[in-house]
């Protein structure tokens, strides 16, 4: 099976992201979809989020940066389980959409065990 590390999209009239083919049994578990660290998205298969992004932001109850880092990733924060339809579309929230200031065209980039979604000129 090839590596799918970019691809582009463009979403439909429902805000709705096509995942690759090549990418599906990747988001077997679900989606996740939260703001990134700036003005793009993070798009994360359910289980590496659940395994590797919770334990990190569980940490200490009095540890300010945690609980930055809870407030970053929580707000606006959508899971999709499975994901969405046999076409494996994820629907991306409107404000989400504006956050990362993405209106129709996507790029999505892997970053290690997530991609990360932008406009094409980020």
């Amino acid at each position: 099976m090839a590596t799918v590390d970019y691809f582009e999209r463009k979403l439909d009239d429902k805000r709705r992201l096509t995942i690759p083919p090549e990418l599906r049994d990747k988001f077997a578990s679900g989606a996740v979809v939260t703001r990134g660290f700036q003005k793009y998205l993070h798009l994360y298969p359910k289980d590496v989020w659940d395994k590797l992004v919770e334990p990190k932001l569980a940490g200490d109850i009095l540890d300010e940066r945690i609980a930055d880092l809870n407030v970053q990733f929580r707000t606006g924060k959508i899971e999709q389980s499975p994901v969405g339809d046999k076409q494996g579309r994820i629907t991306l929230e409107q404000h989400l959409l504006d956050y990362a200031g993405i209106s129709r065209d996507v790029v999505a980039i892997g970053v290690g065990q997530y991609w990360r979604l932008q406009t094409p000129d980020a």
